[in-house]
């Protein structure tokens, strides 16, 4: 495989999870009870339909059609993104959930628009590097909004009271499957526990 086909598949990744976000941003913002928050993640969106725009432009520059290979990496995230959603917490503790996953993706993508970059200057792609970095220039923008953003949140979640007392009911989708299994055959999770134990 040669060094352009690696730029091509990163690019088919970044476009793909550029596609996946358009599609969640919404629901995130839609979750969020934090003014500032919710205006953060509707400007981004307005930001990741332009991201995706510009994938098409260096498609064109390399003279490939503008596909996605499926991103199984930002298809985890958003999963995680979704349990952030479903959690029952309220107001600004909810939001430091969302805010924790919004700066998760952030992180990745910012990796990946790097990745990519690296392999456009090797090959001497100065147009793609320059639509690449303009977009991994806003990457890092929201990032740091995010990041902002989530002190203030934290500060209020913190007033909202202490911390209460521990509450064993699932919460996530993941926990409420994870404590179906085990109510539905208590033996096998006995015998997981007594299998790790003795090793």
């Amino acid at each position: 495989m040669s060094l352009r086909d690696v730029l091509i598949d990163e690019l088919r990744d970044l476009y793909s999870a550029e596609n996946q976000l358009i599609k969640a941003l919404p629901k995130v913002a839609k979750a969020t009870s934090d003014a500032q928050l919710k205006t953060i993640f509707a400007e981004h969106l307005e930001e990741t339909k332009n991201h995706v725009q510009r994938l098409k432009l260096v498609f064109e520059h390399i003279g490939k059609k503008a596909t996605g290979e499926h991103c199984n990496g930002m298809e985890g995230l958003l999963k995680e993104g979704k349990d952030a959603i479903e959690k029952d917490e309220e107001g600004a503790t909810k939001d430091v959930c969302l805010a924790g996953a919004a700066l998760r993706i952030e992180h990745y993508e910012i990796a990946g628009y790097s990745a990519a970059i690296a392999i456009a200057k090797t090959l001497n792609k100065s147009e793609i590097v320059a639509l690449l970095t303009a977009t991994l220039n806003e990457e890092l923008t929201a990032s740091k909004k995010v990041e902002a953003q989530t002190k203030p949140i934290l500060a209020k979640s913190a007033a909202d009271g202490v911390e209460e007392e521990k509450d064993d009911t699932p919460k996530t989708a993941k926990e409420k499957e994870s404590d179906r299994k085990i109510k539905a055959d208590p033996a096998g999770a006995s015998k997981s526990l007594k299998k790790f134990s003795s090793k």
